[in-house]
């Protein structure tokens, strides 16, 4: 018996595989030049923090899980704190748990 493990989030069904196949893609593009440069500067994306590059990781503006890719416009850095409190929202959820943190 063949049993494909999916995920399922949000009402979007993503199979495992799937995930492991752009979380590799992830990690090509994340020993990129193009990454480097985009890191070089230090700062986070989303809170626009100076965290200094190697502070920076790898988010997925829309999640893997929420079915996103490995892909470069796809793909920002972020501090930790910021990557860890977005988790698996898309943008504009995003954008509404940031504008209530203001308010």
């Amino acid at each position: 018996m063949n049993e494909v493990k999916k995920i399922v989030y949000f009402s979007v069904v993503v199979a495992e595989k799937d995930i492991k196949r752009e979380k590799s893609k992830a990690g090509e593009l994340r020993r990129s030049r193009w990454w480097h440069q985009k890191c070089a500067k230090g700062v986070c994306f989303y809170c626009g923090r100076r965290v200094g590059h190697s502070s920076l990781t790898m988010d997925h503006v829309v999640p893997l899980v929420r079915g996103g890719r490995s892909i470069k416009n796809n793909l920002v850095p972020a501090c930790k704190e910021c990557n860890n409190k977005k988790k698996y929202l898309l943008p504009m959820e995003w954008e509404e748990y940031l504008k209530g943190r203001k308010e």
